[in-house]
């Protein structure tokens, strides 16, 4: 089973697929690690990206395609994951060639529906342990004791400099402009899904699951 996951910056996309990784053993096609992971193992197209990419040019449509077809042609057996990708009408269509020479389909486009202003206040306020990584929530979990965390006692937190409001919303406006070209083509194929991004990661989980097993 093939799906795409949408979602905005902090809905929980990468929480979901690592799940699905991890219980259905499909795998994640996120065009930015895998473009990385060609570069550095010099396969053919990532050769190619590489010398694009050098020369302070942007991966092109067909460079994105070919790595998305060298790793289906890696085998894919318990499905994919496909993780910011496609972006545009034209990458849908490549996608959908891309599978049909596999013999293979696109069986869900699944978007974790999120209310955008809880969704800033929700990444917004996170922080982790420095030492650890143990996650805390300024609103929604704190320490037990103040200051110190509950998993290894260390006092030192930090929070990623892009997690402020200006930054987040920025990131949300671009989600939608990027998928705002792809939502109509499949939803005219009756392949989009909504869940609840905003509730419990078990919760999202058990909806995707519902989704999947039909």
């Amino acid at each position: 089973m093939n799906i795409i996951l949408l979602g905005p910056p902090g809905a929980g996309k990468g929480t979901q697929a690592a799940r699905l990784v991890e219980e259905r053993g499909m795998a994640q096609l996120s065009t930015g690690d895998m473009l990385r992971a060609a570069v550095r193992a010099a396969t053919p197209v990532g050769v190619q990206a590489k010398a694009v990419m050098d020369a302070g040019e942007l991966v092109s449509d067909a460079i994105v395609s070919a790595l998305i077809g060298e790793r289906l042609d890696q085998g894919v057996a318990d499905g994919a994951i496909f993780d910011g990708y496609p972006r545009t009408a034209a990458q849908a269509d490549a996608l959908d060639l891309l599978l049909s020479e596999r013999g293979q389909k696109l069986d869900y486009v699944i978007e974790l529906d999120v209310d955008e202003a809880a969704l800033i206040e929700r990444i917004v306020g996170r922080y982790t342990c420095g030492k650890c990584g143990t996650g805390y929530h300024d609103r929604f979990k704190h320490p037990r004791q103040d200051g110190v965390c509950d998993v290894c006692g260390s006092t030192e937190f930090k929070r990623r400099p892009d997690d402020n409001a200006n930054t987040v919303s920025t990131r949300m406006a671009e989600y939608r402009a990027k998928t705002a070209p792809i939502l109509p083509i499949y939803e005219k194929r009756g392949l989009v899904r909504r869940v609840d991004g905003m509730a419990d990661m078990h919760v999202v989980g058990a909806q995707i699951a519902d989704i999947l097993d039909i």
